[in-house]
């Protein structure tokens, strides 16, 4: 009977979370823009100069350019073990990246990042923030799956950290989410807690030469699946809001509080 209420408890706290991250809509028009506004801003691009679209395709190229890399890449033992390497999807403009630490059993299988269910829960995340997954661009740290899904090695994000850094060059986002503890110590260099790195602001350095990225660090959504409460979720979701506010993009009204 005592393991009948745990199981129900658990149940009953994910479908909060999961309705949590999910039914929200934004009445601003930075990302889902109405028709007409849609038809103004075509008009606009047929008269402009091209420069913008051709940036996109080269973008796309160097991205794509990549992914084949990563797909041949046998540099540490993960290449032999994995069934598909996983390189990272979305656009190639994206104003924000978001950074997991490596692929699991799911995204293994279809060498797509975040598609499991702690994918499922960052697609409500990404849809709470009033945006489309096909707006961002998600990755890992590494590009193939440890098995039993272990912490990732020394060696391996050495081998592997090149690819991501090369993506966030071509993609040049304006802020970098950093999903769980692992992506947030390996792009900030550190040996801080997400405790500690996350509700705030830090700088990725991407190269010389190059401006710093915002960086926000957040819980994975792996941990919140296993962690559920409402504090963590809220946690979360200010990470969130801090994300939309300096991007200048509106925040649901009914999220605000």
């Amino acid at each position: 009977m005592e393991k009948d209420v745990d199981i129900n408890k658990v149940v009953r706290q994910h479908l909060e979370m999961e309705q949590f991250f999910s039914g929200f809509s934004l009445k601003g028009k930075a990302w889902t823009p109405e028709p007409q506004q849609q038809e103004n801003n075509m008009a606009d691009a047929e008269k402009a100069a091209e420069p913008a679209p051709l940036l996109s395709q080269e973008s796309k190229k160097g991205l794509e350019k990549i992914a084949e890399e990563v797909h041949q890449c046998r540099k540490c033992g993960l290449g032999s073990l994995r069934t598909n390497a996983v390189p990272g999807e979305g656009n190639p403009n994206a104003r924000i990246m978001f950074v997991g630490e490596g692929p699991g059993a799911d995204e293994d299988a279809q060498g797509r990042p975040f598609v499991g269910r702690a994918g499922q829960l960052l697609d409500k995340v990404i849809s709470a923030m009033g945006l489309k997954r096909s707006e961002v661009f998600i990755g890992n740290i590494l590009k193939c799956r440890p098995p039993e899904n272990r912490d990732p090695r020394a060696d391996e994000i050495i081998n592997c950290l090149p690819y991501l850094q090369r993506q966030i060059e071509i993609i040049e986002p304006e802020i970098i989410v950093a999903l769980g503890a692992h992506a947030a110590k390996t792009l900030l260099n550190t040996t801080k807690s997400i405790g500690q790195l996350r509700g705030q602001f830090h700088e990725y350095y991407p190269g010389l030469g190059r401006p710093p990225i915002k960086l926000m660090p957040t819980y994975h959504t792996a941990y919140l699946l296993r962690n559920y409460s409402p504090e963590n979720r809220r946690r979360v979701w200010e990470d969130m809001k801090k994300v939309l506010t300096e991007l200048g993009l509106p925040i649901p009204e009914h999220q605000k509080g």
